[in-house]
């Protein structure tokens, strides 16, 4: 053995070939954390002293090779100093430059996953051959950062500066063909064959039909391009990567600039660039955000996790009610492999549930994400039905019919009748009361709320609500059914709108105000998209629907009259009153036409205008901050509300619901995060500045206490 720790072995094997793996102990995966990083300079250090070696082998001992750094590091490492993270990175990129200079040929084996720095790791080896079935990729501008140990300085090199470019701005996880296609690995073989293609290339390395040395000389040269080639490279990229990126997301621009900064330079230069850039971009809000949101996303996981291993067995489903909502559930529980039943009173609504179903399946026919076999094995997972005759074996039930508490009541009864003792019955509903649904049951315990979000294909989130006598296992068994339709379950305690729709419609009540108060419904949305909403508030009315939005309002108003209930006509109630629906009928405060494409447009109407002029009590003059604050307080203090009241667990529940269920810009972390970054202390002063517009902006106790004391929501 030539070194042994607890993550990496180094160890000779046959041929004088050395064999360098990483095994973290204690871990299901492998990531370059402070031990890991330690001990590849430990191990490195070991076979720059050997001096009888022929090469290096480097393989992982588990299903993937390395899944990248990790980022449970990171809130520490990125609130140092800036000088102290561009030396940390320094001091690692000395280790994969010692790999990278060895005095022998080196082969990286990749199986699974080679992510982030685990990929810098095979690009800092003289070859790479990879599992046919294994990914590759850069995706640390999902984080706000880009690659800091060497990936921006290799990669341009190793496979030109447009290949380098998508592949790092775009963060993409690269099939193994793609990766063998552009150069960024040598060869692809079956998992089996890995450590033999590896010996192979050293073998001919050694016999001089491979020049390993030529092909390391050009990885650490300059990029090969003169300067009007490098110019229009980089310059041409940079516009096109803004417009994708949007200004909110510094990172992928960042990481081109960087690249073209060190074109020139050979590598040591070219890396302390990279340092440099890097060390910029986990300085800033949006990468301790982003890092923020994927640790939250991973707290999530876990706690899926825990339910899961209580959950009872889902082998046949059911949904109830086939119409545009019971069709994308169907798809997604059949798509994702669980077989279902669609039941509904009338052919017609069978009809509309299985075209939306085959819509969905033949859109990812189209686009080449799945075979015409796999959408007839899709279908087949579908059972349209009228009647009740198969639901004794069904596991779960998910009654999505009408928004109305008779004819869910009168459902949900009925079903519990035709299924077993065992079944979980869950009803989709946005606003109404688990416990005012669970009344008439026969079994509450086996009842809870599984709330879909519209399109239920699209849409990552599903609120699992809680009852008062809901049971862990039924909590348990539609956790695990959400997982396995591929969503993210947040577990809530029961109140009028859960989490989602409680804390959304104080937002549209801000909205509502400030049109009241003379704003201008376009500029508002504008403002508010430019804030980083994927749509402004008048937009989201339109789409969510406007008989939606008046209904659920009146819910949210009767459960908490204190603040949600107004004595005044708002927009949404002239709208609403107009039949202007919003985009399911073409017209609501904007008016909708097809485009080329046939997909709906919104255009400006001047109607709208007309309209309101009735609702306008004054003109204030609102500057863009106020439009922001009179928007965001609400839903913010909202959310503060519900972490209080014990809607949710922890902040980051309520943060990832946000994010997932309304569109909240990921890059400001969620709500509770959002408080955090401008100071408790004046969110509360902020507040305090619009107090005169009623309960919906006035600060909690606990909140003030918060303040006062100096507190966070998070750590």
């Amino acid at each position: 053995m030539i070194y042994e720790g607890k993550a990496i072995t180094v160890k000779e094997i046959e041929g004088g070939i050395a064999q360098l793996n990483f095994d973290l102990q204690g871990e299901s995966v492998n990531k370059f954390n402070r031990l890991t990083i330690e001990e590849l300079r430990a191990a490195t250090d070991k076979l720059k002293a050997q001096g009888n070696l022929k090469g290096l082998v480097v393989t992982s001992g588990k299903d993937s090779f390395i899944v990248g750094a990790d980022i449970g590091e990171f809130t520490d490492l990125f609130a140092g100093p800036e000088d102290e993270l561009i030396n940390n990175n320094l001091t690692a990129n000395a280790v994969f430059n010692d790999i990278e200079d060895l005095p022998f040929p080196t082969v990286t084996c990749i199986n699974g996953m080679a992510l982030g720095g685990g990929f810098e790791m095979g690009l800092a080896t003289d070859y790479r051959v990879m599992d046919s079935k294994a990914k590759v990729g850069l995706p640390e501008v999902k984080l706000g950062i880009f690659p800091g140990f060497g990936g921006t300085v290799r990669l341009s090199r190793l496979v030109g500066v447009d290949y380098a470019i998508e592949w790092i701005c775009m963060g993409s996880e690269n099939r193994a063909d793609k990766a063998l296609k552009v150069g960024a690995v040598d060869a692809v073989v079956e998992a089996g064959k890995l450590m033999d293609a590896a010996r192979a290339i050293i073998d001919q390395c050694n016999s001089g039909k491979l020049d390993y040395q030529a092909r390391r000389e050009e990885k650490k040269g300059r990029i090969k391009l003169n300067n009007m080639e490098s110019m229009m490279a980089f310059e041409t990229s940079k516009g096109f990567v803004a417009g994708q990126a949007g200004k909110n997301y510094p990172a992928p621009v960042e990481a081109i600039k960087v690249m073209q900064k060190h074109a020139s330079l050979t590598r040591d230069k070219a890396i302390e660039v990279e340092a440099k850039g890097f060390a910029k971009m986990a300085k800033t809000n949006v990468a301790a955000c982003l890092v923020g949101l994927f640790l939250n996303d991973q707290k999530l996981k876990t706690k899926a996790k825990k339910w899961e291993k209580e959950a009872a067995d889902v082998k046949q489903a059911a949904v109830l009610g086939a119409g545009i909502m019971g069709g994308g559930i169907a798809f997604q529980s059949a798509y994702k492999g669980t077989p279902i039943l669609m039941k509904d009173i009338n052919e017609d609504g069978i009809g509309l549930g299985l075209k939306e179903a085959k819509k969905l399946l033949s859109k990812r026919v189209a686009k080449g994400k799945m075979k015409p076999e796999q959408m007839a094995d899709a279908l087949n997972n579908i059972r349209p039905t009228l009647t009740y005759g198969d639901f004794s074996n069904v596991n779960i039930v998910v009654e999505a019919v009408v928004e109305n508490v008779k004819v869910k009541d009168s459902v949900l009864r009925e079903v519990e009748d035709q299924v077993s003792e065992d079944t979980i019955i869950t009803s989709n509903t946005s606003t109404i009361s688990i416990d005012t649904l669970a009344k008439n049951l026969k079994r509450p315990e086996n009842f809870c709320g599984m709330h879909f979000f519209n399109p239920v294909h699209m849409m990552p989130l599903v609120e699992v609500i809680r009852g008062e006598k809901t049971s862990d296992r039924a909590i348990a068994t539609t956790v695990a059914y959400a997982k396995a339709m591929g969503k993210t379950p947040i577990v809530v305690n029961n109140c009028p709108g859960f989490l989602v729709n409680r804390v959304l419609f104080p937002y549209f009540g801000g909205f509502a105000g400030l049109v009241r108060d003379g704003a201008d419904f376009q500029r508002v949305d504008k403002v508010m998209e430019n804030f980083g909403w994927p749509m402004g508030p008048a937009y989201l009315l339109d789409v969510v629907g406007m008989d939606t939005g008046k209904h659920a309002n009146e819910v949210m108003a009767e459960g908490f009259p204190d603040r949600m209930k107004t004595d005044w006509e708002s927009a949404i109630d002239v709208m609403y009153e107009h039949k202007r629906y919003g985009q399911k009928n073409g017209k609501g405060f904007y008016a909708y036409e097809e485009d080329r494409k046939g997909k709906q447009k919104k255009v400006v109407d001047e109607e709208t205008y007309k309209l309101l002029e009735p609702v306008v009590k004054e003109r204030k003059d609102l500057s863009d901050e106020d439009i922001i604050a009179r928007m965001m307080i609400p839903l913010c203090m909202e959310t503060v509300r519900c972490l209080e009241d014990g809607i949710v667990e922890e902040p980051a529940d309520a943060d990832m619901g946000l994010i997932y269920g309304i569109g909240f810009p990921p890059f400001r972390g969620g709500a509770l995060r959002y408080i955090d970054d401008m100071g408790v202390d004046r969110f509360v002063e902020l507040a305090d500045k619009y107090a005169d517009l009623g309960p919906l902006y006035h600060p909690t106790e606990k909140l003030r206490d918060m303040a006062k004391n100096g507190e966070k929501f998070f750590g």
